[in-house]
């Protein structure tokens, strides 16, 4: 059933009173699609179908509910009801809600919080914000390498209910520093009475708590793992992270490279939910400074007055130079940002880049050069010098455009910055600067202007 059938009908029982029955139907569906249909509800109702939930249940959909619901709901519940909720939430929820609420909500809610709830979540919060520790879970399975495997199920038994995952369990020595894991399918495989510390894999690759979360993310893609251990620089365990986190921060790094590539400061909420103060905030600098190295194109422009006077036909053709220019260096720095975020390209790389980028800048400007000429000369009847120096002019603003675009991002990650600000806004500015400059040249030497 799609999600506004299921509002309607669920809608229709709430004003009926049948709460047993949402209580039923919604027990039988997937804790995302329960979110999805109460924030298509008005808050209200939103709201009075949230408490009919087990609170279980209830701490799964809050988890999936957007960060304005969240704050509707938890503020809205009593001081108890937002303690117990809190408390079934997933240690990394718990702390990421923390993060995103006012002081005194944040206040509130760990007052009510269990002892161990406070503690983990404290835990989480005191480690960088884009680090691996910040996003990490405590919920885990810990096993001592001399447990047996019945021993280790047994316990696996106790404590799985709130781990995040148990596929993978991590064994610990005397002083948990990690020494290994097992898979739970291994242990299944296995007499009871074996030991895990005899067959655990001792090949562990780990995170450390302060790595960054794109780095984080990299290795998740390298190793294809689901969770991965999360460890101090003891080699002591204290959390993992799992795949579902780690999609999240590949959105949130996608969404900021694609804004810096656009010249928009990266912000931290949805499209819908930013007030137009707020985009026009993230908007502005860099149309001003944008704005401001456009001067010099028109500084260039102004300084061949004479020439433009002279051949007045010269004027038409700026644009399309200015444009191809950017395009050409937009292609190459957008290939060269990505091929950096995939670690696909290094600045080892960079004579290879340039090398590659240069004799496919060639073929692109002469393949232009030719289908622009024979426009110029039998369709806009352009005389030959002029059409020359359009022509050579295309050939050595395309040949820039590629040269600027894939240097400039290889040298921002050289140097520390995000490739992403080096992007075709910025790329398009230097470019069409450096084309005037070559095509006023050229029709200087050319037409003895």
């Amino acid at each position: 059933m799609e999600n506004i059938m299921d509002v309607r009908a669920i809608e229709e029982l709430l004003a009926n009173k049948q709460y047993t029955k949402i209580r039923q139907i919604l027990e039988e569906c997937n804790e995302a699609d329960i979110a999805a249909t109460l924030e298509e509800m008005e808050k209200e109702e939103m709201l009075r179908v949230f408490r009919i939930l087990p609170k279980d249940l209830a701490a799964e959909v809050f988890s999936y509910l957007d960060v304005d619901n969240e704050q509707f709901v938890i503020t809205s519940l009593s001081d108890k009801d937002a303690g117990l909720i809190v408390d079934n939430l997933m240690a990394d929820d718990a702390a990421d809600l923390m993060d995103e609420m006012p002081a005194n909500i944040v206040k509130k809610i760990l007052a009510n919080a269990s002892p161990d709830t406070r503690r983990d979540i404290n835990h989480l919060l005191r480690y960088p914000e884009d680090s691996a520790g910040s996003i990490m879970t405590v919920e885990y399975v810990d096993l001592k390498e001399n447990l047996t495997v019945e021993a280790a199920i047994d316990r696996i038994r106790k404590i799985g209910v709130d781990s995040e995952t148990i596929n993978i369990c991590y064994v610990l020595d005397v002083g948990r520093r990690l020494i290994g894991t097992v898979s739970l399918r291994y242990l299944l495989l296995h007499q009871g009475d074996e030991i895990i510390g005899d067959f655990m894999n001792e090949n562990v690759i780990s995170i450390n708590t302060l790595m960054d979360q794109e780095e984080a993310a990299e290795l998740f893609k390298k190793y294809d793992f689901t969770s991965m251990p999360v460890v101090d620089n003891e080699n002591r365990l204290v959390g993992i992270i799992t795949v579902d986190d780690i999609m999240d921060i590949i959105e949130e790094e996608t969404t900021e490279d694609i804004e810096k590539m656009n010249a928009i400061l990266p912000g931290d909420k949805p499209y819908m939910k930013t007030g137009v103060f707020e985009i026009w905030k993230k908007r502005i600098p860099w149309l001003l400074l944008l704005m401001i190295s456009a001067a010099f194109t028109g500084r260039i422009i102004t300084s061949f007055e004479d020439a433009l006077s002279s051949c007045v036909v010269l004027t038409a053709f700026i644009p399309m130079l200015m444009d191809t220019g950017g395009n050409a260096g937009g292609q190459a720095s957008a290939t060269i940002i990505r091929g950096l975020s995939l670690n696909d390209i290094a600045f080892s790389d960079v004579f290879l880049v340039v090398w590659k980028e240069v004799r496919v800048a060639v073929l692109c400007g002469l393949t232009l050069a030719g289908c622009n000429f024979l426009k110029l000369m039998y369709l806009d009847r352009v005389g030959f010098m002029v059409s020359l120096v359009v022509c050579m002019t295309l050939v050595a603003a395309v040949v820039i455009a590629k040269f600027v675009g894939c240097m400039l991002p290889m040298a921002a990650k050289r140097v520390g910055f995000d490739p992403a600000v080096m992007a075709s806004p910025f790329i398009t500015t230097i470019v069409d600067a450096l084309s005037l400059m070559i095509y006023f040249k050229f029709a200087t030497a050319l037409l003895g202007l």
